[in-house]
């Protein structure tokens, strides 16, 4: 796309952990799947049943707007907001319009424009020519955050998507769990050409729905941009409108044309006070604040200085993108640093903490609360390592004993006897007798062909059960071929 420039503005929902519902007191649990259980007159919108204010919600909101360097308006309200489809029992749906609860803010580099809550909607399944609702859903408190129209390519797009919801579950606000509908992003995509990049003037904005991954987040933006440019090339209009995202074709179809704010008539909810969070008793925003965690990108920066990661490493983004991997990560670092683990310690530990633990873990299904595997234990296990007193093959089997039993790594190698031989007479006697029963491989070694000596590395290594030192073994065989 060389002749215009996209402009892109997200919107993103993310259902908040609450025990309850946003203005009842139904249980607020996703993962139920009996429907029109969790409800109640007030979430079915039954007349004369009034709504309260679920102050957790409110509450996360704020720690949210403070994460992202937000202003917290200390005067908000919620307001009325209309529309009829059979998903919203009431009607209209309760939101925030001109008083959000945060102005303003930064992520990743992504000006944002609000932050504001209202409920969610019931969640609709069609079959045959009829349709069905389940209430479940109705009346869950949602975040919904805007971006301002500033992000200018896909890539950015996904960036900034993946902090928030890295953000999010730092936070403790939700699981953001975008294949469970936890987390939903919507794109505005327009574009325009690169003559009228000095001015303010945008192109025709395009509203992307269901887009309920990652990768088709990047997928819809970049298929309407090109959509888009295609259209102009031809001469055609492009037109103001909503357009679903359909992950098996990679291609958008319309759905409607976009109502403006107008639309929705929207009009203050006279069933709930404003929040006035200057008054006496009222959500104390400032401890709020205080109680903020390390937040994602602060992790980033300390890790590198601190533990010597390279910055935009994979490795690092991997520790800070898990923050069950992160915590463990940090403890047994802190019982190296008892036992004397110099960097270099640390840099092996990462290594077998997020290839081989991580893969044994993603294998077996087990989260960081069920691991038998203690930080301590870990410790003494990468110790044991760097100190030679056991080979790198046999690691990873002592580690898969310790996920399996939760038993010390000493234990396990002297149980196993898995003790690395550097012994230089036992590792030579091995050696010889390779190379007496191996004369072929001892022939292309001597012809030159290097490959050979793996080979016979491997059927060293294979008679000592895995135990000798690789690097002993591979100089005593040279040397012996050498002869």
């Amino acid at each position: 796309m060389t002749k215009y420039e996209p402009t892109i503005g997200l919107e993103v929902h993310a259902e908040l952990k609450t025990k309850t519902k946003m203005f009842c007191g139904c249980l607020n649990d996703p993962d139920e799947t009996t429907p029109n259980v969790n409800v109640c007159s007030i979430c079915l919108a039954y007349p004369g049943s009034l709504p309260t204010i679920n102050k957790e919600a409110v509450k996360a909101i704020i720690k949210v707007g403070y994460a992202i360097g937000g202003e917290i308006l200390n005067h908000s309200k919620f307001d009325r907001k209309s529309y009829f489809y059979p998903d919203l029992p009431k009607g209209y749906q309760i939101s925030q319009y001109d008083l959000p609860l945060v102005r303003g803010g930064e992520l990743r580099g992504v000006a944002v424009e609000r932050i504001h809550l209202e409920e969610d909607t019931a969640r609709s399944s069609h079959a045959g020519e009829g349709s069905l609702v389940d209430f479940n859903r109705a009346g869950l408190p949602l975040m919904e955050l805007v971006t301002k129209p500033v992000i200018k390519s896909a890539e950015e797009a996904l960036r900034f998507a993946k902090e928030l919801q890295l953000t999010l579950r730092y936070l403790g606000v939700s699981d953001a769990d975008m294949e469970k509908g936890q987390m939903r992003v919507e794109a505005n995509v327009s574009i325009r050409p690169k003559k009228l990049f000095s001015g303010k003037k945008l192109g025709i904005k395009v509203e992307l729905k269901n887009i309920n991954s990652f990768k088709a987040v990047k997928d819809a933006i970049e298929n309407e941009t090109e959509r888009q440019k295609k259209l102009l090339e031809a001469g055609e209009r492009i037109r103001q409108e909503t357009r679903g995202w359909n992950e098996n074709r990679k291609e958008s179809f319309p759905q409607r044309f976009k109502e403006e704010a107008e639309d929705y008539r929207y009009m203050p909810e006279p069933d709930l006070p404003p929040m006035d969070f200057d008054k006496e008793g009222a959500i104390n925003t400032q401890e709020i604040k205080e109680s903020l965690p390390e937040l994602p990108e602060q992790k980033r920066i300390r890790f590198a200085k601190e533990y010597g990661l390279e910055e935009g490493s994979d490795e690092l983004e991997r520790l800070v993108d898990d923050r069950g991997e992160a915590e463990f990560f940090e403890e047994f670092v802190s019982e190296l640093k008892i036992t004397g683990g110099g960097k270099e310690m640390v840099k092996l530990g990462v290594n077998y903490l997020d290839s081989d633990l991580v893969g044994i873990m993603k294998e077996e299904k087990a989260t960081w609360d069920s691991l038998k595997i203690t930080p301590e234990n870990f410790a003494e296990l990468i110790t044991i390592v760097g100190g030679n007193k056991v080979s790198s093959r046999s690691a990873k089997d002592i580690l898969r004993e310790m996920f399996a039993t939760g038993d010390d790594p000493g234990n396990i190698v002297e149980r196993m006897d898995l003790t690395q031989i550097v012994d230089e007479g036992t590792i030579e006697n091995i050696i010889k007798e390779m190379i007496g029963k191996n004369a072929a491989a001892v022939a292309d070694f001597r012809k030159g062909k290097e490959t050979a000596i793996r080979f016979l590395i491997g059927q060293s290594m294979a008679k000592l059960r895995g135990r000798g030192n690789p690097a002993l073994v591979e100089k005593l065989l040279r040397e012996h071929l050498s002869k």
